[in-house]
Order: structure tokens, then sequence, then C-alpha cells
């Protein structure tokens, strides 16, 4: 039987835009939860504050899939900032850079020994945004990469969107928030997250044609009907 996933919304999502992904799975034999996240359960974090209100709720929901399940291990699948922040989560290094908690605050991080492996779903890997690099460049100064050789790494990104300066088809947004992101504008990504900044040095990196970046999008996302096969897989290694 597969192990249970635990699904991290994206940034200001709330759980709700993800029961449909889960049912998905769950359909496919993988028992799945998504972690309980309100919209306002972001609103703490706004301007790059401290994500410490997030990892109490996905440790909570992890340790409640383990229990529920007797389990072992758990998959995460991380969307969008659920990814970055789920690399916070595993490693061993205490997040205490906003003064929030001490490094002997339990169950924030250092998860690692209860996560089998991290799935990145449009997840932007790297900013340069002021507000977001604080947190980002903690995640990528001391977790570089696929950092963890036991944990597996699968980064998936979608490529729908070249960004441009021109109005329509998501371009104008897409270059702004590309160039945001990575520095590079003029490319391809899924209409927020460019794929140079999706994929992770070290990981199982998967491109998926004319996927966009949230339920919310014009077109197919990571977890339409027929694109969710295309990366599942993965969990059942």
């Amino acid at each position: 039987m597969p192990r249970p996933t635990v699904i991290l919304p994206g940034y200001f999502a709330s759980a709700d835009d993800y029961h449909p992904l889960a049912e998905q799975l769950r359909g496919l034999g993988i028992p799945t939860t998504v972690v309980p996240l309100r919209k306002s359960s972001w609103i703490p974090t706004l301007g790059g504050r401290s994500i410490v209100p997030i990892l109490r709720e996905i440790d909570r929901a992890v340790c409640q899939a383990i229990e529920t399940h007797s389990a072992s291990e758990v998959d995460l699948v991380g969307h969008s900032a659920g990814g970055w922040i789920g690399r916070i989560y595993l490693g061993e290094k205490p997040y205490c850079i906003h003064g929030d908690v001490t490094e002997n605050t339990p169950g924030l991080w250092n998860a690692r020994s209860r996560v089998r492996s991290l799935v990145c779903l449009g997840t932007p890997h790297t900013s340069q945004e002021y507000w977001t690099r604080r947190n980002l460049d903690f995640v990528n100064e001391n977790y570089p990469g696929a950092f963890y050789p036991d944990v597996r790494y699968l980064c998936v990104a979608g490529k729908s969107v070249f960004g441009r300066r021109r109005l329509g088809g998501g371009q104008w947004l897409a270059y702004n928030s590309y160039k945001l992101t990575c520095g590079e504008a003029n490319t391809w990504g899924d209409g927020i997250t460019p794929i140079a900044a999706a994929h992770l040095a070290g990981a199982e990196n998967l491109t998926l044609e004319d996927v966009w970046h949230s339920p919310r999008s014009p077109g197919r996302w990571y977890g339409s009907e027929d694109i969710v096969p295309q990366w599942s897989s993965f969990l059942f290694d």
C-alpha cells in the first residue's frame, strides 16, 4: 500500500483549493490529506515574515497522517510556496531567523525521518523579490538542491506561457512574475513560476507541456485529471 501523502497548499491558498487533487490521489489508492490551511492562516506571514505558523500546521497534519495510517513515513506534495516551505520542514537547521522561536522549539523542522519524498509542483525555488528572499535564502543556503540523499525529490514545472511585455494570454503577468523569480523575464514557465526556478539541482526534474500554475488558471494545472498521472507515479516508488 502506498505511503500516506500530505498536500501543502501554495501561498495564500486554502485547503479547499486542493480537495479535488486529494480526491484524485485517493482514487489512485494513495491515502491523502491536505494541510488544513485557510487564507487567513497566511496573514501572519505577509511581508516576508516567519512561516512558523504554517510549519506548525504541516507538522500536525504529518503526525496525524502517520498515526491514522500506522505509517512510519509520508510523502509531501507541495504546490508553489508549499514546496520550499517543505524544504524548511525537512531540514535540521533551526528556522529561527525571525526571532519568533528558539532553536529548541519542537515540531517545526528536522522532519526528514518522517518524510520519504518531497514533490514540488510549480515551486519557485529562487526569488529576486526583497520580501521573499530572506526565507528562500535560508532554504537555499542551508539546503541547496536536492540536499538530503535519503529523501527523494521530484520538481515539476509547467510550460504554458512565455513571458513577454504583451497583453493577453497571461504573458504580461508571466513576464513580471518570472523576472521577480529568476531575474529573466523572457522565458518559459507556468504563468507564475519559470521553469528555471521550478527545478532543483540533483532532483528528478519534470517539465509538463501546457500546464498552468494554479487551480484558478485558465488552462490545465498540476492537479488536473489528465495531468496528475504524469507525476503521481513517483509516489508509488
